[in-house]
């Protein structure tokens, strides 16, 4: 039986140009960058040869909301596994600034990055945590009766919420026996973005894409010939890797190859030595060249339940309703969450602008140029170009 690469997609939100305090913005730049590497790794660790999609920022912000509404232990937990708390008012408003700096959804570009806090139907809320909330990204308070299985229990405002809230109930469902939610998570991050140079669908042909283990598959690859970004590095241990940038039409932003340069030399070797300084070194140090493109085509989604992964960095009380302290969301003892669900979805393929006859002409013109090729393990990160932020990452791999 044939087997399909291992994709792991981490949307990373970061803040690297925008105003304010510069030591703000570089430390919670770098805070966010290492809590999207920990994402990584936790997560990759437990899913051997299988697809999965993840997003930090899709993780980090239900965190923060929660902040809003935590005191003592569990409050500090959240602080420790983020890094920051937006408690602190120079860090809330930053971070503010940087979620109204998101691209909007357009006809270039599908961006969503949003939270749902379902909460128990009849719940007092305090009007300070629910101005909070509301004013937090793009999240939202939605009452809802989680202890009724059948019917529209949740609501929901389109099909991806509805989808995500019909898993809430079924995940409430298989707690038999246990006390009715109180509170359930559903946070989401959709990417799906435009080439500003298009891959031509008549270009896509099937090519051997060698495995982590030596296995080869034919995978559905894409190629086109242009100028682009591109840069070799060397990591700590001496391993030289390329870095290439593919832009997005718009404001969208740009993706950013990584390859071991050496055919040899596993992307496992490489990835102990990824740290958030490093990446942003890489991505702004690339300069022009004209380039043979070959990148796999892939579109992917993925549903997780956080409680695993948050519990094993320290965040335990936050899902006891005898330990869980959050007092600022409705003033009540024994208030907890009892689901924290995750959704991230990402698209990579041929579809961009109109090609003209120059570029029509440039892919018919072959020559001896460099080749990008990434018919082995790779990594993608994506920068937003208005925060300068890189808002994913991706790795394809065959274990």
């Amino acid at each position: 039986a044939s087997m399909t690469p291992l994709l792991v997609t981490l949307f990373l939100l970061h803040s690297s140009f925008l105003r304010g305090d510069s030591h703000l913005r570089e430390g919670l730049t770098l805070l966010k960058t290492e809590f999207a590497l920990r994402l990584y790794q936790n997560v990759a660790g437990g899913r051997n040869g299988t697809n999965f999609v993840i997003s930090p920022a899709g993780v980090s912000l239900p965190l923060e909301i929660l902040q809003f509404g935590a005191e003592g232990n569990t409050g500090q937990q959240l602080a420790d596994a983020l890094g920051y708390t937006v408690q602190d008012q120079k860090v809330k408003d930053f971070l503010h600034a940087v979620y109204a700096t998101l691209p909007n959804c357009s006809q270039d570009a599908e961006i969503e990055l949003a939270c749902s806090l379902f909460v128990q139907v009849g719940t007092a809320l305090s009007p300070c945590f629910v101005e909070q909330v509301s004013g937090w990204a793009n999240s939202s308070l939605e009452p809802a009766n989680l202890s009724e299985l059948n019917g529209t229990a949740i609501p929901a405002k389109d099909k991806a919420s509805r989808q995500t809230a019909e898993k809430c109930k079924d995940m409430v469902k298989r707690r038999q026996g246990a006390a009715w939610a109180q509170l359930a998570l559903v946070s989401t991050m959709t990417f799906q973005g435009t080439w500003r140079k298009r891959f031509y669908p008549t270009d896509t042909q099937l090519l051997p894409f060698t495995c982590a283990h030596g296995l080869v598959l034919q995978v559905p690859t894409m190629h086109q010939m242009a100028e682009v970004n591109y840069g070799q590095f060397q990591d700590a241990a001496g391993h030289q890797v390329g870095v290439l940038e593919l832009p997005y039409l718009g404001s969208t932003g740009s993706l950013f190859l990584l390859l071991p340069r050496d055919k040899d030399v596993p992307l496992g070797h490489i990835e102990p030595h990824l740290t958030a300084s490093i990446i942003h070194l890489w991505t702004s140090s690339l300069r022009r060249a004209r380039m043979d493109v070959f990148l796999p085509r892939f579109r992917i989604q993925n549903q997780f339940n956080l409680k695993s992964i948050l519990n094993s960095w320290g965040i335990t009380d936050l899902f006891d309703p005898l330990k869980a302290n959050l007092k600022r969301i409705s003033g009540q003892d024994g208030f907890y969450v009892s689901e924290a669900i995750h959704n991230a979805k990402i698209e990579v393929s041929e579809e961009g602008t109109k090609a003209s006859a120059a570029t029509a002409l440039l892919l018919l013109k072959r020559s001896r140029i460099p080749i990008f090729k990434a018919d082995r393990p790779f990594i993608f990160l994506l920068r937003e170009p208005n925060t300068g932020s890189t808002v994913l990452s991706d790795r394809i791999q065959i274990s």
